[in-house]
């Protein structure tokens, strides 16, 4: 699978808001932050692979909307873009292509589960 070098990298600009929750990086909150995004990313994910052919609209835009919030927060975009997509297309329960929009999201979550470990172990 190729990918576009932003989608496997994080947002400069969100790590840059983190660092300065912590300027001399002391309190260790960037690897801290990145770290319990990194675990609830792989919750999220075994979430929405259980979620595949239950046509569970909802609970797939309940997914999208708590992890575009987060994705923001650590600098994942593209995967941010991509639940706020899902959400608005899923809130009011349609399931028809239910399980593409479920394997996209799954499919940026690797991307950006790829950038975070790539950031945590640099």
């Amino acid at each position: 699978m190729s990918a576009e070098p932003e989608r496997l990298s994080l947002d400069q600009g969100a790590l840059d808001r983190l660092r300065e929750l912590d300027p001399d990086g002391r309190h260790g909150v960037l690897p801290r932050v990145l770290q319990t995004f990194e675990t609830s990313l792989a919750r999220m994910v075994a979430q929405l692979q259980s979620e595949l052919g239950q046509g569970r609209a909802t609970t797939v835009a309940g997914v999208a909307h708590t992890l575009k919030s987060s994705a923001a927060s650590v600098g994942a975009m593209a995967l941010s873009k991509r639940c706020a997509e899902v959400e608005r297309q899923r809130r009011g329960g349609q399931a028809e292509g239910l399980d593409d929009d479920v394997l996209s999201l799954i499919a940026e979550s690797e991307l950006a589960l790829l950038a975070v470990r790539a950031m945590l172990h640099a």
